[in-house]
């Protein structure tokens, strides 16, 4: 469905994290690539920034954004397979306070047509901590391009209808 170019869009401010214990950020096609979608779509780079493949790393970088009140959403590339190193959803359900379900669910169903069964083996996911969203994505470019145009392009957009994720930022600190 297309934008409502008659509502307004706001900008979200994103950061954008890599796991990974084999690349840099010279090499991180993948951040490349969501940096590229999200400044395309009139976002904001809030922050950028890569760890190895460790909980502790991973729920400490998110722990920091999370609290910055210049960030209203993180985007997570690499660490959602089934492998020993891959931890990446197991640090978002430390720190989420609501998971997303649908959001893993939508990624898998639109990964399929492109991979078929192989999208079973991603642990895409999403979730709210205080205040700030948080979406995991796989590591591949694909995946990455799969996760923005087929979700959070339109998600983020404030001008979808009939609702999207940016409407809701004001309510998500609610009790």
């Amino acid at each position: 469905m297309p934008p409502d170019t008659a509502a307004t869009f706001l900008p979200v401010r994103i950061a954008v994290l890599t796991v990974s214990d084999t690349r840099g950020l010279a090499e991180d096609r993948s951040g490349d690539t969501l940096v590229e979608r999200l400044l395309g779509a009139g976002h904001l780079l809030a922050d950028r920034g890569l760890v190895r493949d460790d909980t502790d790393l991973i729920v400490e970088r998110l722990d920091a954004w999370i609290d910055d009140p210049d960030i209203d959403c993180i985007i997570t590339t690499g660490g959602t397979g089934v492998t020993g190193r891959d931890v990446t959803p197991e640090a978002i359900s430390q720190v989420a306070e609501k998971i997303i379900p649908g959001f893993g669910e939508l990624f898998r169903w639109l990964s399929y047509a492109k991979i078929g069964t192989s999208t079973i083996q991603s642990r895409a996911c999403a979730g709210v901590a205080r205040g700030t969203y948080l979406f995991a994505l796989p590591g591949s470019t694909g995946a990455v391009k799969d996760g923005w145009d087929g979700i959070l392009a339109s998600q983020l957009d404030s001008r979808h209808k009939p609702c999207n994720f940016v409407e809701l930022m004001p309510r998500l600190r609610e009790r």
